[in-house]
């Protein structure tokens, strides 16, 4: 009798097989009888392992669907669901943002309505249908909040590009590293010609301005006004998208003056006050670039009043190839070292009256004053998206110790992240947000894994028991391994946004952030503070000092390792793999139990799809002028001599591509033929090759472009009143009204040449965001305004030698 039998219990073998627990079991000292024929053995025997790995199976899936529930309970139990409500009302934004249409607020607020009813009436019982039905609310929710930001921006915006003569009220100024002043001003009247629809906000760049120009003036002179730019190539950054937010109509630069004008319109009080505020972040910049000067006081500026349109761009592009331009965003470093350094010597100077420490809660005041500091430091430095994430976060720790209470970082994070959504949502598709909540989460995530591993382990001998050189050791590797495991962390929870916005990855970016990341702790932002304490009493000089000296360091380390970095850009990745990745990241970190693990298949499906994307050939510029084919050998042909900057680092970005090869001008006599190093170009008529054996051209005009119908596979007119270029078997043709009606232009050419395939960047009907450009005359088929001579003269003369429109000024609005 086995132990089963003995104890009246059923074994899991007659469990699983009721039917052979019927027969007897025979003795193992009875001989098997001759007269019974056996079966020759059998090499698959399909009912004997159905019989033993079904049941082994559907015990393993019983255990897994119990082990899921006790997990899922115990995550409610925690709250983990309120960390998820960010998550649905973000992914609401996105999804009304991401639509091919302007949704209207009825079926929004409909199926708002409808979803909440059913949350009524489902019984609460049915704990994981609620669940879900909550979701799907908020995630409504989202959409709906998005639509009514949307609805209450609805920002005027230019559709054509014209000059005309500007009075404004200044609102801002920003110095570039170029020597050109950038001013934002709210448009009070327009001239000659007297705009119809002005947008009311303008930005413009100008030579110089007049000393006494300040936040408030108000100026007038003669400027070149363009609409916002759409896209430099297919599903990248939407300037429009920015400024129509930012309530920007348009953009340019000054083709006479600024000079200053007086002024009849009186100011309401709410306009006096931030006007104070930005003449004195303008005030605060000026005196840190005096006592510091160079690129150290530009980047010091950017850390202290978060004016930074005045690094040089060198210096910029070496901080972004090793991974370290985050220092120059205002967001947790900057808060928490801003706090720290607050509190620290507040206890400091309330510990030498031991008789006021010992009575009262010195680590309150501390904590208060702090409180004080962060929300004045967010105040003075522009309010950007991780510096209100940041001081969110920190707001609400210390108003829980304040009160005695615990900080849960995670929610820290949730209420901040639901705060910054409902108050401005088109955040949420922005490389900054994602980024910065995407590193903080990280970071929340790993050090309650660590803290629950090391209250698991025993605990390690008293700081007393050790000497004090093992001690000192002990610190600082404990802080080398901090801030080793905090780059790391945050750099991997970032890079596949950064990979995916902006096309580049930092791979020296955990030994530049060690490198730097003590000179910046120590002496930047410690004695920043000081100094910015220290300003009103002009005891400033010494403090500022020793920052620039610890930025100079930091500028030399980052310099350094970018010469000394492999790889930058990395080409398209596809939006699949930036989806599966963010829903790991999501799961990894705010999930509390095992659960977590359910992250990985994402993370691998993610990384399985990174490379599943399609490169274009042919990439056109939205105004027709510029075309840039990628010619193998890590090569990009233009058709233009002087291409736009920013466009063309863009473009090489996207296509893996090095150098650019400009065009030339081999045509001496007779008939022509492509160059297959690049661009052809001779009267207005450019030709490349493509490697698939097709032919690009680019013409000025109709005339110029019925040239090339017999031979080309793809023609760019650069005309918006062409029609009917080819009579017969035409090929593919782009023409500037298509250009400026659906933005840039993406071509895909078969591996033959014969067939094309194109993408615009955008598409009818049109976001409100892009509503202007229909009202373009290129969009409407009509030729270019032509100017009085006076007017167009300087136009020409200033034209070619100024940005254009707001690409040049791009860095500063996306941070990158």
């Amino acid at each position: 009798m086995t132990r089963d039998q003995a104890s009246g219990e059923v074994s899991e073998r007659e469990l699983f097989a009721p039917e052979a627990a019927l027969v007897p079991a025979r003795p193992e000292s009875l001989p098997v009888p001759d007269a019974i024929p056996r079966s020759p053995p059998s090499v698959f025997r399909p009912h004997i392992i159905a019989g033993v790995l079904l049941p082994k199976m559907a015990r393993a899936c019983r255990m897994f669907s119990r082990a899921v529930t006790a997990a899922l309970a115990l995550e409610l139990d925690r709250g983990t669901p309120f960390l998820f409500v960010p998550v649905f009302l973000g992914l609401g934004a996105v999804l009304y943002y991401g639509f091919p249409y302007e949704p209207a607020f009825q079926p929004m607020i409909g199926g708002t309505l409808v979803i909440a009813l059913l949350l009524r009436l489902v019984p609460a019982r049915h704990q994981m249908t609620r669940l879900m039905a909550t979701a799907v609310l908020v995630c409504l929710l989202g959409g709906l909040v998005a639509k009514v930001e949307t609805w209450r921006a609805g920002t005027a915006m230019l559709g054509g590009e014209i000059s005309t003569r500007l009075t404004g009220r200044v609102v801002e100024i920003d110095h570039m590293a170029n020597g050109r002043v950038r001013l934002t001003i709210d448009v009070v009247a327009t001239a000659k010609p007297k705009l119809r629809y002005a947008p009311e906000r303008v930005r413009v760049s100008a030579r110089k301005i007049p000393p006494a120009l300040m936040v408030g003036s108000q100026i007038e002179g003669a400027v070149r006004l363009m609409p916002p730019s759409g896209p430099v190539r297919p599903e990248s950054y939407d300037f429009s998208f920015r400024s129509y937010f930012d309530g920007i109509g348009a953009s340019g630069f000054f083709l006479t003056g600024p000079t200053l004008s007086a002024g009849a319109e009186a100011l309401s009080a709410n306009t006096k006050f931030f006007n104070g505020v930005e003449n004195l972040r303008n005030a605060i910049a000026d005196r840190i670039r005096v006592h510091i000067g160079g690129p150290e006081g530009e980047i010091a500026a950017a850390l202290v009043v978060g004016i930074r349109a005045g690094i040089p761009e060198d210096i910029n592009e070496a901080m972004r190839r090793t991974g370290i331009y985050h220092i120059i965003s205002i967001s947790g470093l900057h808060m928490a070292l801003v706090a720290g350094t607050v509190m620290s010597l507040l206890r400091v100077m309330l510990a030498l009256f031991p008789g006021f420490a010992s009575r009262h809660p010195v680590k309150k005041y501390a904590a208060g004053a702090a409180l004080l500091a962060i929300a004045g430091y967010l105040f003075i430095s522009g309010g950007e998206v991780a510096a209100q994430r940041s001081f969110l976060m920190l707001a609400i720790m210390l108003t829980a110790l304040l009160f005695d209470r615990g900080a849960l970082t995670t929610r820290n994070l949730a209420i901040s992240a639901l705060v910054i959504i409902v108050i401005s949502p088109h955040e949420v598709v922005g490389p900054s947000f994602q980024m910065s909540f995407a590193a903080t989460a990280a970071l929340v995530a790993a050090y309650a894994m660590w803290s629950q591993r090391r209250h698991a382990r025993k605990r390690a001998p008293p700081a007393g028991t050790r000497s004090l050189p093992l001690a000192i050791l002990h610190k600082g590797l404990g802080a080398i391994g901090a801030l080793l495991m905090t780059s790391l962390v945050a750099g991997l929870a970032t890079t596949a946004f950064g990979a995916y916005h902006f096309q580049r990855v930092s791979p020296l970016s955990l030994i530049a952030n060690l490198a730097v990341m003590p000179s910046v702790s120590l002496l930047v932002m410690p004695f920043g503070v000081l100094g910015s304490l220290a300003m009103p009493l002009g005891l400033d000089a010494p403090f500022f000092y020793v920052m620039g000296k610890g930025l100079t360091i930091m500028i030399a380390v980052s310099q350094w390792i970018s010469e000394r970095s492999p790889i930058d850009g990395i080409g398209l990745i596809s939006l699949q793999s930036l989806i599966l990745l963010t829903i790991a990241l999501v799961v990894a970190t705010m999930t509390t139990t095992w659960l977590r693990i359910l992250a990985v298949p994402f993370a691998l499906a993610g990384l399985i799809t990174l490379t599943d994307v399609r490169t274009p050939d042919v990439l056109v510029s939205e105004d027709g002028r510029l075309v840039g084919v990628a010619i193998g050998g890590e090569e990009l042909a233009v058709n233009r001599p002087r291409p736009n900057t920013f466009t063309i680092e863009d473009w090489k970005r996207a296509l893996r591509t090095e150098k650019i090869v400009g065009p030339i001008d081999s045509m001496k006599a007779g008939n022509r033929t492509p160059s297959a190093g690049g661009f052809d170009c001779h009267d207005g008529l450019c030709i490349a090759e493509h490697g698939s054996g097709a032919i690009i051209v680019h013409a000025m005009n109709r005339n110029i472009a019925r040239q090339a119908c017999d031979y080309a596979s793809l023609i760019v007119v650069d005309d918006a009143t062409v029609k009917n270029v080819c009579a017969a078997d035409p090929p593919l043709i782009v023409t500037k009204r298509e250009l400026a009606k659906f933005g840039s232009a993406a071509i895909y050419l078969s591996p033959e040449g014969q067939k094309a395939e194109i993408r615009f960047a955008l598409s009818e009907p049109y976001r409100p965001w892009h509503m202007q450009r229909q009202f373009s005359r290129e969009a409407r088929g009509k030729p270019p305004y032509k100017q009085k001579p006076s007017l167009a003269k300087k136009n020409v003369q200033t034209r070619y030698r100024t940005p254009r429109s707001q690409q040049a000024t791009t860095k500063h609005m996306t941070g990158d």
